[in-house]
Order: C-alpha cells, then sequence, then structure tokens
C-alpha cells in the first residue's frame, strides 16, 4: 500500500496558552511559551505502526524537514521524501503542494497530523484530483471535523483495519471554524465540505454536535448544574471549562463565564479565560481545587479537544476524585458508543482518568458513565 504522511508542526499549539487555534497566531503562541504538539503526536502515530509491524508493508511517502521527515527519523522508520521545499515556517500552500505530489504517486492513503485547519487545507487541494481517501492524526486545538482518529495509536489500528479491508468507507464532515471569532467567545463553525475516509468504529472521533436549543434542554441543563452548585465547597477553587452547560453552572453561582475558554472561580469571582501557565500561577491550594468539565456533543471528548488549558498537569495536581462532569441526558444519549473518551497528549494523564465516572445528569442525579 501507498501512504502519504503529512505533519502540520504547529498544529496544536494554541491549546495550553488559551489561544483556542493556531490559524495565524502561531508567533504568538510562541511568545506565550507554546510548544511543539504535532512532532510527538506523528512519531506516537509512526511507532504504532511499527508495533503492529506494518512498516514493511507500507509505502510511506513525507514531505522534507519539519513536515514528516524529521519524525520518521525520530521514530526510525523508513520512507521516501517528497520533492518539495520546505521552510522553517510552513504555510497552508505547503500542505497543498505535498497533496498533489501525493496524489500523483497514486497513494492510497493520506494521513495527516494536525487539526481543522490541516482538514481544511486538504480539502481544498483534492478539488478537481482523483479521489484519495483521508485520515487524520489529532493534533489540532478543536478539532470538529469528523475525519479524525481518537489519538495516534487508534489512527494506526485504523491504517491497519483499512490494509485488511475491514474499515467502512465513508464521507466525513469537514467543519470550518472562525478563530477570530472564537477568541472572541462567539461560537462560529459551518459545514466547509467532506472527505472520504476509513471509519472504524470507536476508533474515529466524528463530527460535534451542537447541543439543541429547547426548552427541555435547558432545563436538563439548569437542573445538573444546580445539582452541581450544591455540591460545590464555598472556600474551593474550581476551574470550569467551556461549554453551555459548564457556563449554566456559573450563571447559578451568579458570575459570568466565558462560552469557549476556561475560567477560574474562587471567592464569588471568576478570572476569564485563563491558560495553563495563568492556572498553575493562580491555583495555590490543589487539594481544595476541582476542575468542573461537560464533554463535547456526539464526540464524548471530556479532555483533549478545545479545553487543553486544563493540561496533564493540572489534572493530576487536582486529581480523578475532584473532577466534575455534568451533562444533559439528551447528550449523552447521543454520544457515539455510548462512551467518554480523553486524549490529552500524556498518557499517565489519560490513564488516570480512564474507567468509570460520575456524570451529573439531571438534579440530584448521576449516572455512571466509562471513559475510554
Amino acid at each position: 500500500m501507498k501512504m502519504g504522511f503529512i505533519v502540520n508542526p504547529i498544529a496544536g499549539m494554541g491549546g495550553k496558552v488559551g489561544l483556542k487555534g493556531t490559524d495565524d497566531v502561531s508567533e504568538t503562541a510562541l511568545k506565550m511559551g507554546a510548544k511543539p504538539v504535532a512532532p510527538s503526536r506523528a512519531v506516537e502515530f509512526l511507532q504504532k505502526l511499527k508495533e503492529l509491524e506494518l512498516e514493511s508493508k507500507i509505502q510511506i511517502f513525507t514531505c522534507p524537514s519539519i513536515m514528516g521527515e524529521d519524525t520518521a527519523k525520530m521514530a526510525q522508520i523508513k520512507v521516501e521524501v517528497l520533492p518539495m521545499h520546505v521552510k522553517d515556517k510552513t504555510t497552508a500552500e505547503d500542505t497543498k503542494l505535498a497533496v498533489r505530489l501525493l496524489t500523483d504517486l497514486g497513494v492510497n492513503l493520506i494521513v495527516f497530523v494536525g487539526g481543522d485547519g490541516t482538514a481544511r487545507d486538504i480539502s481544498d487541494a483534492l478539488r478537481g484530483l482523483r479521489e484519495v481517501l483521508v485520515l487524520g492524526v489529532p493534533s489540532g486545538v478543536k478539532m470538529y471535523s469528523g475525519i479524525f482518529a481518537i489519538n495516534p495509536a487508534d489512527a494506526a489500528d485504523v491504517v491497519s483495519a483499512f490494509m485488511q479491508k475491514t474499515a467502512q468507507i465513508t464521507d466525513f464532515e469537514i467543519m470550518d471554524a472562525d478563530e477570530t471569532q472564537i477568541r472572541s467567545d462567539r461560537f462560529a463553525v459551518r459545514l466547509y465540505g467532506f472527505l472520504k475516509g476509513p471509519f472504524v468504529p470507536m476508533l474515529i472521533q466524528g463530527s460535534k454536535q451542537i447541543s439543541p436549543e429547547t426548552l427541555d434542554e435547558r432545563e436538563n441543563q439548569i437542573a445538573s448544574a444546580k445539582f452541581v452548585v450544591e455540591e460545590m465547597n464555598p472556600k474551593g477553587t474550581y476551574i470550569l471549562g467551556p461549554g453551555t452547560t459548564v457556563k449554566c453552572v456559573a450563571e447559578l453561582l451568579g458570575v459570568e463565564k466565558t462560552v469557549l475558554g476556561v475560567d477560574i472561580y474562587r471567592n464569588r469571582a471568576v478570572l476569564k479565560d485563563v491558560n495553563e501557565k495563568w492556572i498553575l500561577e493562580e491555583v495555590k491550594k490543589w487539594e481544595d481545587t476541582w476542575i468542573v468539565v461537560s464533554p463535547i456533543g456526539r464526540q464524548g471528548m471530556l479532555f483533549g479537544r478545545g479545553n487543553q488549558q486544563i493540561s496533564p498537569e493540572i489534572i493530576k495536581r487536582v486529581g480523578r476524585n475532584k473532577i466534575i462532569v455534568l451533562a444533559t441526558k439528551s447528550k449523552l444519549r447521543d454520544i457515539e458508543g455510548g462512551v467518554l473518551r480523553v486524549d490529552t497528549g500524556n498518557l499517565e494523564a489519560d490513564n488516570l482518568l480512564r474507567g468509570y465516572m460520575k456524570v451529573a445528569i439531571d438534579y440530584k442525579e448521576w449516572k455512571l458513565m466509562q471513559i475510554v
């Protein structure tokens, strides 16, 4: 099999620093102390390919330097490098050129490491060319599109299933998020197009589902939020994740929080739109600190999508027992596979979170959910 491999080296850098994306702000992210995310995700994917003994069965074509070649060397996996020049600062045009070269080579599958912006660039590049299947290794901030595997290791398993002809081929929604609007705390996401790719249940995340704006849904949000608020320690510090369900908690507390950001609540006041560094500096007593989050609709992602400010280090300091999860009944019902998922990029943090956890789904009503 011929496989193309493209790495977007800046993907995901805006997450921990609270930029809600990396499009057009990579320099700002670096100045704020952001570290590259994509290289380690790429290496993890390639190493899993080796573990599955697929290296000898796949002819891998990749981009020079930081767009693939470097990570292949780190993973000690054999690749053929495309005849293209890559500068220190890559652009969308580099991705599009790589897609055209890979298509000319007749690859069966293009695997990319990136986020929604990279998926969008690949969609643009494939217009007018022959159809090529695509699979995403998640390394962005939000990743609302459905083309991504749950994590890099799962992506390698999808490649294996595709080679064994046990994967379904389907059309995945590619979502276009306006990061400028999102940074202004306005949810602006639209359907951009479709990419065809291999699908394996429980290994592919699917696209985000927007919460329905119905009276029943709103009442359910308020009821579960009220349950959480009544159980809160008045002297505690609470790290509030993004989303309308968690925002409902803030409303009942009588404070205003961001919809799409992470905030800190304590002493009846809120610090808005904090990043990882800010949280680590502000929190003094971790034994009196809790995290409040709600999973992403349909995907069921609890950590690792759109809330990377709550980093593995913060999760480990707070501890599993002080993570409060709330969701409406309809949101849990519509989650694919009926399980919650985590993909923090840190195996220790992911393993800490896995298992069963209570979710507040109504007033004084919990539901036990499995986290994988």
